[in-house]
């Protein structure tokens, strides 16, 4: 006679199956967590299978802007370099620095001279630079014409439009893997021929100009050849040879300032004959403002080389040979010829960047600082704007502007014209340096923002 099953919960019950009991009432029990709690299901769907709410472009964009993407990071280089700014300007100042001695006794005279120090020159930079209130109110008035409102904007891009090509010139050449430290000879060059097209080829206007222009540009090209064809037959380095032919630019230009048919006959000095009014280029808005039609080149090059770099099919030779010129010589692209087109190229530009120190509103004669420092300043450009040709156009745009605010700095508020040089070469190294301004304002990685568009991607 069998003896009857043993109930559930009986003390009869074997181990095996008090096992099964509880692991069954497990399960029993997270089901019905699983009942009240929702479910994540599909990314990007609700329990009730209707697809998730995405968060709006404010929230990603809030949530992203303390991330150290590109954008972030410059703007608070140049936040960086407006604070130190501030604090050489004080400890420059002799009078300022003098109110500090006492400063526990009476700290509202530090205070109130430092700021009436500093924000009078950055206030002046911003009128020089930008926009001057006091002018727009005399328009207004009456006391004064636009042009006076004007003028601080044609200052600024007065002195961007040859910056622009000198940083188009630089970064083109690093996107090929190519150093090229050469952009001042290579204007020096192109102000050279673009002023001897000016002032000794009779040639009505409008054909005179052009032909000034590609003169310019095939000065500053033949100076880009040399390092070009040097770097890809013989494997010189392109920084040696370009440093070296600065040197040369230099004082060719001073030789030939004095040569007879180059040298103003009514002068003694070193001064050249001037250019022709028929190969200057024109003033954007009249005879009294300095902005000239060479801010319109530099736009139309900044499209050029985007192009060039991202459309053609020697952009993408050029990118490849800067990545990895074995892969690119493997995959049947021309590393030599590459080389060479690309100093050639970054040549022609740096010789529109002289031919616009000549032919626009900045000179109208060959003197032997008449390049100024544009070829070097071209440096800081381009790597400011991240080798990316819009990114180095607003870097020459912001550049320009600290040349033309320094200019009413100095006249207003008597702090030295280098301290704005001091300004650009902080911005370059708090740039070139990102890591010190994440740890600084303590940035999240960039790979943990969610924000997929152009602001986290930066110029």
């Amino acid at each position: 006679m069998s003896s009857p099953d043993p109930q559930p919960g009986s003390p009869d019950k074997d181990p095996a199956s008090k096992a099964q009991a509880a692991q069954d009432s497990l399960g029993n029990t997270e089901q019905a967590e699983d009942a009240t709690t929702p479910q994540a299901g599909p990314a990007g769907a609700a329990p009730d299978g209707a697809p998730e709410a995405r968060p709006s472009l404010g929230r990603l964009f809030l949530a992203n802007l303390w991330a150290a993407n590109t954008v972030t990071v410059t703007v608070l280089s140049l936040v960086l370099a407006i604070v130190v700014g501030a604090v050489l300007m004080i400890i420059s100042d002799p009078a300022v620095l003098s109110t500090y001695s006492y400063i526990t006794a009476r700290p509202s005279d530090a205070l109130n001279s430092s700021w009436t120090l500093v924000s009078g020159g950055y206030a002046n930079l911003f009128k020089g630079s930008v926009f001057d209130p006091e002018a727009f109110t005399g328009w207004l008035n009456g006391s004064n014409g636009w042009q006076a409102v004007l003028a601080p904007i044609s200052e600024t891009l007065t002195y961007t439009a040859p910056l622009v090509f000198t940083g188009l010139s630089v970064a083109l050449a690093f996107r090929g893997g190519l150093f090229n430290i050469g952009g001042q000879g290579q204007a020096t060059l192109g102000v050279v021929f673009a002023a001897l097209a000016g002032f000794a080829l009779p040639l009505p206007p409008g054909l005179h100009l052009i032909v000034a222009l590609l003169a310019g540009a095939l000065g500053g090209a033949i100076w880009g050849f040399v390092p070009g064809i040097l770097k890809a037959r013989t494997g010189a380095h392109e920084v040696i040879i370009t440093i070296m032919l600065n040197y040369i630019g230099t004082y060719l230009l001073t030789w030939l300032i004095v040569q007879n048919g180059v040298q103003d006959p009514n002068r003694t000095d070193a001064i050249s004959k001037s250019v022709d009014p028929s190969a200057q280029l024109p003033r954007l808005l009249g005879d009294n403002l300095r902005v000239h039609a060479g801010i319109l080149l530099a736009v139309l090059a900044t499209w050029a080389v985007a192009w060039l770099l991202n459309r053609s099919t020697l952009g993408f030779e050029l990118r490849a040979v800067g990545a990895n010129p074995e892969a690119a010589r493997t995959a049947g692209i021309s590393v030599t010829r590459t080389f060479v087109l690309i100093m050639v190229f970054a040549g022609l530009l740096s010789g529109l960047g002289g031919s616009n120190m000549v032919l626009g509103s900045t000179a109208t004669a060959l003197t032997p600082q008449v390049v100024a420092q544009i070829g070097f300043d071209g440096i800081l450009v381009a790597l400011l704007g991240r080798l990316k040709p819009w990114g180095v156009a607003l870097a020459a745009l912001l550049f320009g502007a600290l040349q033309a605010g320094g200019n009413r700095m100095q006249s207003y508020s008597g702090i030295s014209l280098e301290l704005v040089t001091v300004l650009q070469a902080l911005i370059v190294i708090f740039i070139a340096a990102p890591a010190m301004v994440k740890a600084i304002f303590q940035l999240r990685a960039a790979r943990a923002a969610r924000l997929q568009t152009s602001l986290a991607k930066g110029w």
